[in-house]
């Protein structure tokens, strides 16, 4: 995927990669509940982080995702689910970046279709959930980015109002996200997918919508990634992030079109 598109990949497809003990684990922790998705998904993912960019990929500092190099890429200024997105997870006692999938497929899904459904997951019950235990317990990951959108409704009118969000300094930094596995059953082949986690709202986005994406600080880039990491000091490092640190301006109605994918959609309204 020379542009960082959404396209196939080895990072998404591939026979190379065991991840047999990785299936077997997460079915085995699916509780009754998560056998019924279309019941009771609906009740903890909704789309509330549906697009971001990452906009200048070459800022990226590799030192500070403990990483070595980055798949070929190109400035994303509206990406939407269902788009191979750069993410940093460990690896093979490693931590890599590659390009994955947006949209969680679990290892128990009949149809990776599902995953179409599956961009978001609200942190506050993902370990409550038999559907996403397994993923937030061992599965974590980071997924880069400088700017992220978000829809306040307005009073009396059908059209909602987009807003651009970013850290004050500009910095790229790292939504706190989710990977599975899923294998097709004829093919034999992997598809790697991913969800990002979301978080109730700081003092800055509550006025714009009622959920924001987890950000994970630098400081615990290798906490958040590494499988050891206590599940309390999970929980702790999914809570918003902090309004003194992120600003927000008003944009145009460009965001809504999914092709339309420069800078454009970030302008600021008049």
């Amino acid at each position: 995927m020379a542009d960082g598109r959404a396209r196939m990949s080895e990072g998404r497809w591939g026979r190379g990669d065991n991840h047999d003990h990785i299936a077997a684990s997460a079915t085995l922790q699916i509780s009754v509940e998560a056998l019924s998705p279309i019941r009771h998904l609906p009740s903890v993912i909704q789309i509330m982080c549906g697009r971001f960019g990452l906009t200048r990929p070459e800022a990226l500092k590799l030192e500070r995702f403990g990483i070595t190099e980055l798949p070929p890429l190109v400035p994303r200024y509206n990406i939407p689910p269902s788009s191979d997105i750069l993410v940093v997870r460990e690896r093979k006692g490693g931590t890599e970046a590659e390009m994955i999938r947006w949209g969680l497929v679990p290892s128990w899904a009949k149809d990776p279709s599902i995953g179409n459904r599956m961009a978001n997951v609200r942190s506050d019950t993902a370990l409550e959930k038999g559907a996403f235990r397994a993923a937030m317990q061992k599965r974590r990951c980071l997924i880069p980015a400088d700017v992220f959108y978000e829809w306040q409704d307005v009073p009396g009118q059908k059209r909602r109002k987009p807003y651009a969000i970013a850290i004050r300094d500009g910095e790229i930094f790292a939504l706190g996200g989710l990977w599975e596995a899923w294998r097709a059953k004829e093919s034999g082949e992997w598809l790697i997918t991913c969800a990002i986690l979301t978080t109730e709202p700081n003092e800055l986005l509550e006025p714009i919508h009622d959920r924001m994406p987890v950000i994970i600080r630098p400081g615990d880039y290798k906490a958040w990634l590494d499988q050891s990491t206590k599940i309390a000091d999970v929980r702790r490092l999914v809570g918003p992030f902090s309004p003194d640190e992120m600003r927000t301006w008003e944009i145009g109605l460009l965001v809504n079109d999914p092709k339309t994918d420069d800078a454009r959609v970030m302008a600021p309204v008049d």
